[in-house]
């Protein structure tokens, strides 16, 4: 099966659970799978229900805790640049069918690893292997790369209110 690029950015909720939908689907395929979550380096709601799909999917994080309101730390880059290179050994090891790269966008924009390394990686991809991208921001190279897009548009979001992340729903 030939495999694509698809992104998925824009500042609307639902980028990373519209990946994890399609790691499910794929899992439920018989698809393996391997998330490289980029920035992140919390436990996650979305983490514990994976690991009972430990035989399909792979789950890593590549950061150090949310910095998005700071500027990242030398430490935050070397995380990112570390988990790009594992992303690559991964996706040429053959034995992943879908590669997520959760947050991505984000590490381009917050420079934690260069576009340029992000779309060296897009065209080193076998023919088989689909990627997808998230995080706001994309870079427009990138989505000019990419085979798919889709931009999730916030209309209203009860943030707006002061409603804070629920446990199970937003993490």
């Amino acid at each position: 099966m030939k495999g694509y690029v698809q992104v998925y950015t824009g500042d609307g909720k639902g980028k990373t659970t519209a990946a994890l939908g399609l790691a499910l689907r794929a899992s439920g395929a018989g698809l393996k799978v391997y998330i490289a979550q980029f920035v992140k380096g919390m436990e996650y709601s979305e983490l514990k229900a994976l690991r009972n799909l430990s035989d399909s999917i792979v789950v890593k994080q590549y950061g150090r805790g949310c910095f998005i309101y700071k500027t990242p730390k030398e430490e935050d880059k070397r995380c990112a640049r570390e988990g790009l290179k594992d992303v690559w050994n991964v996706m040429l090891s053959g034995q992943y069918h879908l590669i997520i790269l959760d947050e991505a966008n984000i590490a381009t924009h917050f420079k934690l690893f260069s576009v340029e390394d992000l779309l060296d990686l897009i065209h080193g991809k076998p023919e088989n292997v689909e990627i997808v991208i998230t995080g706001r921001r994309a870079d427009p190279r990138i989505i000019e790369e990419a085979d798919l897009v889709t931009e999730m548009k916030e209309i209203k979001h009860y943030y707006q209110k002061g409603v804070q992340a629920r446990e199970g729903i937003e993490r």
